[in-house]
């Protein structure tokens, strides 16, 4: 009867995943991180199918070590981007991230969750380092060279833009997407979530139903 409730627990938290992302891939509509600063003609998050998004990257990680998707081969990423100066969905989307690892328990060893800045000229090493330490012992901020960054995000086929805006820390802003990529151990793309949509149960349900159906495969 347990392993019943569960399984339609789990059918049902993938039916409301995929229904939103469904929604989000099919339209042009994505959500703006910068509330209070975007102008009304900011860029809308475009998507180009999902065969298109991959995990595909050359940066440098929060320790100062050289990393590519290679380094989290054979674990399923969970890939967000951002920045550090992002006045509330990045801090918000990260800590939704941490509550998903927490609920993962000991299956969270198998996600490495990273956080990618889009605001490589700020976001060095050191101050990675600094910010996601305090969301997450696991989390893994990755930054580069503004090319570096560039590609990445055109891998995953994310977008992001510079916004001039005077009373920001060194007078401007970053408009990006806020979606959160789930991308299965050889980097090929599973589904794409957003902190407003769903509770962080639903999505750790999604990882570990995507886990389990990894196991019986082989």
């Amino acid at each position: 009867m347990i392993e019943n409730t569960r399984a339609h627990r789990l059918r049902r938290a993938r039916l409301v995943i995929w229904a939103g992302a469904a929604a989000l891939l099919l339209s042009a509509g994505g959500a703006l991180t910068l509330r209070a600063y975007l102008a009304p003609q900011a860029p809308q998050a475009t998507s180009v199918g999902e065969a298109d998004i991959r995990s595909e990257f050359s940066l440098i990680d929060h320790t100062g070590r050289a990393v590519t998707e290679a380094d989290f081969a054979g674990r399923w990423q969970l890939v967000f981007f951002g920045f550090t100066h992002c006045p509330d969905i990045c801090p918000t989307t990260l800590a939704y991230m941490g509550s998903v690892l927490d609920l993962l328990g000991p299956e969270a060893e198998r996600v490495a969750p990273l956080f990618i800045t889009v605001d490589p000229a700020r976001d060095t090493v050191p101050v990675m380092a600094e910010y996601v330490s305090a969301f997450h012992p696991r989390l893994v901020g990755l930054t580069g060279t503004e090319a570096q960054v560039a590609d990445a995000a055109q891998a995953f086929r994310t977008w992001y833009e510079r916004v001039e805006e005077e009373t920001a820390p060194g007078g401007y802003m970053m408009a990006h997407a806020g979606h959160i990529y789930l991308m299965d151990p050889d980097g090929r793309f599973e589904a794409v979530f957003q902190e407003r949509d769903q509770p962080p149960e639903v999505v750790a349900e999604e990882i570990l139903m995507q886990i389990e159906k990894e196991e019986r495969q082989g």
